[in-house]
């Protein structure tokens, strides 16, 4: 009996060891406790922009947070992906903006910004590598060995392609390619940056269908038609990223991501809308327009507001509505690798850091979803 009782005592003592000594566990999860950093464009802002800009921004101000009853500064109704992410995470709040000043950071931030670029600086607005080096200023934060534990999360470049289609609407396949490789060889530089400063796990989106886009069906006179000259450019950027990442991670020691094929997610929802519950996927719930995509929270414009949000793909021109958001958070972190691969957030996470990855990202074997117009809806029917 007594030497049944020294090894219980043995054991209490162990497992109190091992519970101080190592990451704290989410309960049930079997999920370490540590931070979620996103860097990007709008999808990720979680309301950084109002600290660099005094201009009045309409994300600022209600129609924006309507099904929270909360504007501020998210471009969504509610809430977006990486508050959903943190959730999941066990982070007991939504991801804070970074430049909000007395934020409590401890278990990560959000860096990106509305209006972010990839090549550039953006006016009131910070591009990519000034994200990054912001973030540098704010690692003593952070134990230094808590970053490579840590989630990194990557949503940018819309904006990029958007402004040069805009300047150069009769680009040629040449200059589209050239581009396309500026831009992620801009995008691999402040990744490999990123991992110098100590991050190793990482989580890149692709980009979606933007001429899907209700601003840009309704800024190209479209009709219900998407324009195909940006999904093309997508596509071309889309087609890097994999492999890019895959070079990294064979050149980089414990380097570790995943990809989000954020493309063919926001098609099959287009293509399929009533599978997944959308009676609107071709025009926004706020805006004014052919397809209400312009002006939503704007003091200055009459924008129409729909009755019942979660019907809709998007909320505004070009963001998404927080249902949508919350899908696309499940999908990342617990999705099969036709979704996000070598493999999705939840496993990421858990994934032994200053390990070389096991599995790389594979080329997929279905072809991008072919667009069907089998939600044709007239945006002045849906308000």
């Amino acid at each position: 009996m007594a030497t049944n009782c020294n090894i219980a005592s043995v054991l209490g003592v162990l497992f109190v060891f091992t519970l101080f000594n190592n990451p704290i566990i989410v309960l049930g999860q079997n999920i370490p406790a540590v931070a979620l950093f996103t860097f990007g464009d709008s999808n990720f802002d979680a309301g950084n922009r109002k600290f660099v800009t005094s201009a009045t921004l309409p994300q600022n101000f209600w129609p924006y947070g309507k099904s929270r009853d909360d504007p501020n500064g998210k471009l969504s109704d509610g809430k977006i992906v990486p508050d959903f992410i943190a959730k999941f995470m066990g982070i007991s709040h939504d991801l804070p903006p970074a430049l909000k000043p007395g934020a409590d950071v401890s278990r990560g931030a959000s860096f990106a910004v509305d209006s972010a670029t990839i090549l550039g600086t953006p006016k009131d607005s910070l591009n990519l590598n000034q994200q990054v080096r912001k973030f540098d200023q704010m690692m003593s934060n952070w134990k230094d060995d808590y970053i490579p534990k840590s989630l990194f999360m990557i949503s940018i470049g819309m904006e990029d392609y958007l402004n040069f289609t805009k300047n150069n609407p009769t680009a040629d396949g040449s200059a589209q390619e050239a581009f396309v490789t500026s831009v992620t060889s801009r995008l691999k530089y402040n990744i490999e940056m990123l991992y110098s400063l100590g991050a190793s796990k990482f989580v890149v989106y692709t980009l979606p269908p933007l001429g899907c886009l209700p601003i840009v069906r309704q800024e190209f006179n479209t009709g219900n038609d998407c324009y195909e000259k940006f999904n093309d450019l997508a596509k071309l950027h889309n087609a890097k990223i994999g492999p890019m990442l895959n070079d990294l991670a064979t050149a980089k020691s414990g380097f570790q991501f995943t990809v989000f094929d954020f493309y063919n997610v926001v098609l099959r929802r287009t293509q399929r809308n009533m599978n997944f519950r959308y009676s609107f996927t071709n025009v926004s719930c706020c805006g004014t327009g052919t397809h209400n995509a312009y002006g939503c929270g704007l003091p200055n414009v009459h924008s129409k507001l729909c009755e019942y949000q979660r019907s809709y793909l998007y909320f505004d021109g070009r963001h998404h509505s927080e249902k949508a958001q919350e899908s696309f958070a499940h999908l990342l972190f617990g999705a099969d690798p036709n979704v996000i691969q070598p493999m999705n957030i939840r496993e990421l996470i858990t994934y032994p850091a200053n390990t070389n990855m096991s599995e790389f990202w594979k080329e997929p074997v279905e072809t991008n979803l072919l667009l069907v117009q089998d939600n044709v809806v007239d945006a002045s029917a849906s308000m």
